[in-house]
């Protein structure tokens, strides 16, 4: 350790109120207002904070510069493993987040595959009628529920590209298969650890056997024959080399990829439906950009969609689908010039940064163009924004989550016109992924400009 290099634990002595409660720490702190709990913890302590959760001593890295240090992790000591198992380890089990280094390497060079471009142009032309098909049956009305209709919207895309449809599959079943995936998420913010009944890991535990027993029933049919939903894809592709996944690989990269297929694009189409709500302008430059394509624009059309693109971006500032990273050091580590130990839980507070001011214009107000070429502001800092990670993990489905946002926007903004009251602020759920308690309500009607609703086949010319 160098004269000008700091012990974490000898920052400042942390807090009698930067400490939380006994044991619990600042779980609750967090899960009542992680920015400001970031944002109380940055001032006092600067971008290496101690701080305490859970029965540990943990460090909040905040900031850019802190946070782009563990993202890049040139010296290889931070690991994901340890740190997302003990949050939802026995749920998504040896899912792609969860590897480290060699053998992470090794699941990610073969998953590559899964989304190379001509695969992700197969997968938007099974993006459209699958939102066609699941948007048929959508209501107007003065309080619709955006974020139970996307949640059902996504989990029904997923059903398709993921699953190849599952026709044998009933709304049931598939209910049952999103509270599943509900429950093992929500484990992350559980207290009780093991597998106890009416707790968050005792549901988790549950869901994860739904889960298995789901996909495990489809395995041997997807095995036998080659297709393009992504799980046929997961069994039958292999590297120059032959390495291929095996079938328990197969059924742990998809309950991890479904988990963050739907989720996060739920989130990030209910941010941007909120924000296009209060903004008409936006609203209606998204719309003129959507009805210039036709119904079924090809993955190059998504992609340049610029307004589209930009509102995207905004939304995915404001509200990050995954708020923090969580990291754990395998071996001693400095970050900005503080040391911190072997065996150290780390929070990698990527929402915080998205709203410091020091790199963005009025970072709590929406403003898509702060992303135009005239301004960049997401360049002000290698690391200011980075919703999809960084370093090695960065979301290996960012284009593809990216495409599919744009699909769903798409076809809502052709089809639908929608207002938000410019007051509103959705109470956010942040036991584990940020999500609107009360189901974020808008105002829902017809385009009367909309063609008439035709069947996903004539759309799409099938």
């Amino acid at each position: 350790m160098t004269a000008e290099t700091r012990d974490v634990h000898e920052i400042p002595t942390l807090r009698r109120e930067d400490r939380g409660l006994p044991w619990i720490g600042n779980l609750f702190a967090y899960q009542r207002d992680p920015v400001r709990l970031y944002r109380r913890h940055w001032e006092h302590y600067g971008p290496v904070a101690p701080s305490y959760l859970l029965g540990r001593r943990s460090v909040m890295l905040l900031g850019p510069d802190a946070c782009g240090e563990a993202l890049q992790n040139r010296d290889k000591a931070f690991a994901n493993g340890p740190a997302w198992s003990r949050l939802v380890g026995p749920f998504f089990h040896r899912g792609l987040m969860l590897l480290d280094f060699d053998d992470h390497h090794g699941h990610r060079r073969i998953m590559q595959e899964a989304f190379t471009r001509d695969r992700l142009d197969g997968y938007t032309r099974r993006l459209h009628p699958a939102i066609a098909q699941a948007t048929a049956s959508w209501e107007t009305g003065e309080r619709v529920p955006a974020y139970r209709r996307l949640k059902r919207l996504t989990l029904d895309i997923a059903a398709d590209l993921f699953m190849g449809g599952a026709h044998d599959t009933s709304r049931a079943e598939m209910e049952r298969i999103n509270r599943a995936f509900i429950a093992c998420v929500q484990a992350a913010a559980g207290i009780v650890r093991a597998d106890v009944p009416f707790t968050r890991w005792g549901r988790a535990y549950r869901g994860r056997r739904v889960l298995e027993r789901f996909l495990r029933g489809y395995l041997p049919a997807r095995r036998a024959t080659a297709g393009d939903d992504i799980f046929s894809v997961l069994c039958h592709i292999e590297t120059e080399d032959g390495q291929r996944f095996s079938d328990d690989d197969v059924v742990n990269h998809m309950i991890f990829l479904m988990m963050a297929a739907h989720d996060t694009s739920t989130i990030t189409a209910t941010t941007m439906l909120q924000y296009l709500g209060q903004h008409p302008y936006w609203q209606d430059r998204c719309r003129a950009e959507a009805l210039a394509l036709g119904p079924a624009p090809d993955r190059a059309e998504l992609e340049s969609l610029v307004s589209i693109d930009l509102v995207m971006r905004e939304a995915l500032r404001l509200r990050a689908p995954v708020p923090v990273l969580v990291r754990h050091t395998v071996k001693d580590t400095v970050v900005q010039g503080v040391r911190i130990p072997a065996d150290t839980p780390c929070a990698v507070g990527i929402q915080f940064t998205h709203l410091m001011k020091e790199y963005w214009t009025d970072p709590e107000t929406f403003d898509p163009e702060r992303f135009g070429p005239g301004r960049r502001e997401d360049r002000s800092h290698r690391f200011a924004w980075e919703p999809f990670g960084g370093g090695v993990h960065k979301c290996i489905g960012l284009h593809f989550g990216g495409l599919e946002v744009k699909a769903i926007m798409h076809r809502l903004l052709r089809e639908y016109h929608w207002t938000v009251d410019p007051g509103y602020v959705p109470p956010i759920d942040h036991h584990a992924l940020p999500y609107p308690k009360d189901g974020q309500p808008i105002v829902l009607v017809r385009n009367p400009a909309a063609a008439p609703r035709r069947s996903w086949r004539s759309a799409t010319g099938s």
